[in-house]
């Protein structure tokens, strides 16, 4: 049960490195916490590499850890996010809104989000910029999740055309 360090496992571990990039890229959505996800997967994997069965796949058990490793990670900031609003609030500076800096949009966005049916922008905003999960914002508008899903889909979609519309260059008359 134990898998001792060897030379096979340091390479398929090395291996699997673009695919955990890959993967790191598609759920974090910005390189630098990508490569920050790797690199934490990797250090965990070596740290506990006496879990890992030999003989079962290792590229999957690596795929595994990065995701718990991306799910605690926004659990910690949501976590945080909130602790530092209460703190703001508790100690008298009513002015913090969940509107911080790290929630702030640019105006292009904020009017392409205003012209979106209401329900479907307050679905984006709470998922996307506020980062709640499906579940709170499902809870919180009294909606099923799937009804959260398939708004945020289609917002998601109107804003991207929206997006391509105003990167097209002016046509000449």
């Amino acid at each position: 049960m134990c898998a001792p360090l060897n030379a096979s496992f340091a390479l398929e571990m090395l291996n699997s490195v673009p695919s955990l990039s890959t993967r790191a890229r598609c759920l974090c959505r910005n390189p630098t916490d990508a490569q920050d996800l790797v690199q934490e997967t990797l250090i965990r994997a070596l740290t506990h590499a006496e879990q890992f069965e030999p003989g079962t796949n290792l590229r999957a058990w690596l795929h595994q850890i990065l995701f718990h490793s991306f799910v605690s990670r926004r659990r910690r900031a949501t976590r945080e996010r909130a602790g530092l609003l209460r703190f703001a609030v508790e100690f008298g500076n009513h002015t913090v809104e969940q509107s911080d800096v790290s929630t702030r949009i640019s105006p292009k966005l904020e009017s392409a989000l205003e012209a979106l049916p209401p329900k479907i922008s307050e679905v984006i905003r709470k998922v996307d910029i506020e980062e709640q999960s499906y579940r709170e914002v499902a809870e919180q508008m009294s909606i099923p999740i799937g009804t959260v899903m398939s708004r945020l889909f289609r917002g998601r979609r109107r804003l991207a055309e929206v997006i391509a519309d105003d990167m097209q260059p002016a046509q000449a008359a």
